[in-house]
């Protein structure tokens, strides 16, 4: 199966697009899934999930949080945690609690990357996100990889994508068809990474179709 681990609805503040047009971009992209991984909440877990249902699609549970070293995405929630501005590794920890997995998301990016030594947190981070379509450059990506090979971590890959039409352009390969088969391939070191960066233009298109310009 092929799952956009990284996908952000229009309950992120810095994106636009409703969940239905994000799964029948997936479909057409010829995706099995997506992870909703809206940045600091879970508006659209319910109507993701009874869509997904709708359309066969699998839904993964997720949010992305902004702490004080950086972005701590979290896969497989059950709740809503309250990250923001929060230290990495009790997020990390809150992740832990339901049982989810802790990924490092475009690590080596920039100023959007992970600012602290990632190691120093080894003992709680299950994946790195090895390739982000949303963000120009393949080196941090190339660095990600060698990183996560290095201390012996999963790999997934997201298109990152703010806008529905960059959904798909990145993502996670597994054998299986489960949401608990997909997890233990990334624990289990068994996921491939697939896709290509996305057009630049979908950096700007949130902006535009949230006040009006595109369709969202």
């Amino acid at each position: 199966m092929k799952i956009d681990l990284h996908c952000h609805t229009k309950y992120s503040y810095d994106a636009s697009s409703s969940i239905e047009s994000i799964i029948a971009q997936g479909k057409k992209m010829g995706l099995d899934g997506v992870a909703i991984t809206d940045h600091e909440n879970t508006n659209g877990w319910e109507e993701a999930i009874e869509l997904g249902k709708r359309h066969n699609f699998l839904i993964i549970l997720g949010e992305e949080m902004k702490t004080t070293k950086g972005d701590v995405l979290g896969l497989f929630l059950k709740e809503k945690i309250d990250g923001y501005k929060k230290d990495p590794r009790w997020v990390m920890e809150e992740i832990k609690k339901q049982n989810g997995l802790v990924v490092i998301p475009h690590p080596f990016h920039g100023s959007e990357g992970f600012r602290d030594d990632i190691t120093k947190y080894l003992d709680l981070v299950d994946a790195i996100e090895v390739f982000n379509a949303r963000k120009p450059g393949t080196s941090p990506d190339k660095k990600a990889m060698e990183f996560a090979k290095e201390n012996n971590l999963g790999i997934i890959a997201g298109g990152d994508s703010h806008y529905y039409k960059a959904v798909g352009y990145a993502y996670t390969e597994f054998d299986g068809n489960t949401e608990e088969e997909l997890k233990q391939s990334i624990l289990n070191k068994q996921t491939k990474i697939k896709g290509a960066k996305a057009p630049l233009v979908y950096i700007v298109t949130p902006l535009l179709a949230k006040i009006g310009l595109l369709k969202s």
